[in-house]
């Protein structure tokens, strides 16, 4: 008996010296967990106009997100975020500039500057105005089997499988089908996550057409200038072939969740890693690349007004994506990996400026050759990127047609551009290819239009 009492103490020491060395390993995750509840929380109160318990129970529903406690304060348009007390977080919401993680240094009394922005009404249904479109029916096309093929991503039962939200098909600037879950509908802003580097990639596409940047000109780094980063291009950055050191995990503390959930500057977080390939010999996907590509975009303005005006001016606005809103981070750059919000007829309307190839209603936003750069696939890709867009070049979705690119998010955000078949389809769920399975939601769409 006491041997007995014996061996169950010290396997109880173990298991409680094991509860804590766990514990103390887990800590500090707990910083990037409060953190990206903190912030997702705020943005989808203040941008979304979402509930906390919306919000809870869907966009923050996952492990082990999910451990979080999220409170707001809506006097100071703040939320905070803690786990059992622990590591609390707090983000804040400023008005034209988002949400955002702050920390003890934040100064909430300094003047927030904010993007000027220009909304002209027009008299045109979409995708050219906010009217709504006369009906059109095309004889070439199988409306039951569109119908079927959208609601086959869908959930039918109280089982979170697919978790898609929202389905919009555009064909010949016309939309053909369009489904929403409860709770959500055309006017609901959801976040495209790294959607949004598409959506800075076709920043620069703009400044290369009004010819105010050279994307072979070498990286405008002053840190790079006296090592073998100096011969990385703007252009290796578009294609995420830089070679520098990066680790993308959203599951550990990585490089990228310390970029996103605790540093004031995501710019300067790629900036720093050595270079462990030549650059153009070695693709690697890097959110860091995108938020340096952000800071880079800033010097190319003399003020910082100007840079945050930019994007809305020559493109955002001018293709009535007004719900637009790309957050900054607290030194105030755009956060190009990971932050732009839109409705998802607004998104539609970014894969119809590429089917369009920049001409937006007989205005060129940006070269029709920029499509081709976008869309050629970067070296040791496999076929699968170009310049900060996904392709279907190496046939990653089979069924699929070859020309089909993609603004691709975490969870399964896409925005599908099939120049062959005149065609967008946009997709938002809580899930990505994990659940859903794209390849034949996109068979189906493409075999019921001849």
């Amino acid at each position: 008996m006491k041997l007995l009492k014996k061996i169950i103490g010290i396997t109880l020491i173990v298991l409680v010296a094991g509860a804590c060395i766990t514990a103390i390993l887990s800590y500090p995750k707990l910083t990037i967990l409060t953190g990206y509840s903190a912030k997702n929380m705020n943005s989808s109160v203040f941008i979304a106009n979402r509930s906390l318990e919306y919000t809870d129970a869907n966009d923050n529903d996952f492990s082990p997100v999910n451990l979080a406690e999220d409170i707001i304060d809506k006097k100071k348009n703040m939320t905070v975020a803690s786990v059992f007390g622990l590591k609390e977080r707090k983000a804040i919401y400023r008005k034209g500039l988002g949400s955002v993680l702050i920390d003890e240094n934040f100064d909430e009394k300094v003047p927030v500057v904010v993007p000027n922005r220009t909304i002209v009404p027009t008299k045109l249904s979409y995708p050219y105005g906010d009217l709504e479109q006369k009906d059109t029916i095309f004889n070439s096309i199988n409306y039951k089997k569109i119908g079927n093929a959208v609601t086959s991503i869908f959930d039918t039962g109280v089982d979170k499988i697919k978790n898609t939200r929202a389905v919009l098909v555009i064909h010949k600037d016309q939309i053909i089908a369009e489904k929403y879950i409860d709770g959500l509908d055309k006017t609901s802003k959801l976040l495209g996550w790294s959607m949004t580097k598409s959506i800075i990639s076709t920043v620069y596409g703009v400044l290369d057409k009004q010819g105010k940047i050279d994307i072979n000109d070498k990286a405008p780094v002053q840190e790079w200038k006296n090592d073998e980063r100096k011969n990385i291009t703007i252009h290796n950055l578009l294609q995420m072939n830089c070679g520098l050191e990066w680790e993308e995990d959203y599951g550990s503390i990585s490089d990228a969740t310390k970029m996103l959930y605790v540093d004031a500057d995501m710019t300067s977080a790629q900036i720093h890693k050595k270079a462990i390939h030549k650059p153009n010999e070695y693709w690697y996907y890097s959110s860091g690349v995108s938020n340096l590509l952000s800071g880079i975009l800033r010097k190319q303005f003399k003020s910082y007004q100007e840079y945050l005006d930019y994007p809305y001016r020559e493109f955002i606005d001018k293709i009535g994506m007004h719900s637009m809103l790309i957050e900054t981070d607290m030194a105030g750059n755009f956060v190009g990996s990971s932050y732009a919000w839109a409705t998802v007829r607004d998104w539609g309307k970014f894969g119809l400026l590429y089917l369009h190839k920049g001409n937006w209603n007989g205005e060129q936003i940006f070269n029709p050759d920029w499509v081709d750069y976008v869309t050629t696939p970067s070296p040791t890709s496999n076929g699968d990127y170009g310049g900060h867009f996904w392709l279907n070049a190496g046939g990653f979705y089979p069924d699929a047609p070859r020309d089909m690119f993609s603004a691709n998010g975490f969870q399964g955000q896409r925005v599908f551009i099939i120049p062959s078949k005149d065609l967008v389809i946009v997709r938002f769920g809580l899930i990505g290819d994990a659940g859903v399975d794209f390849n034949t939601f996109l068979k189906e769409i493409i075999s019921a239009i001849n």
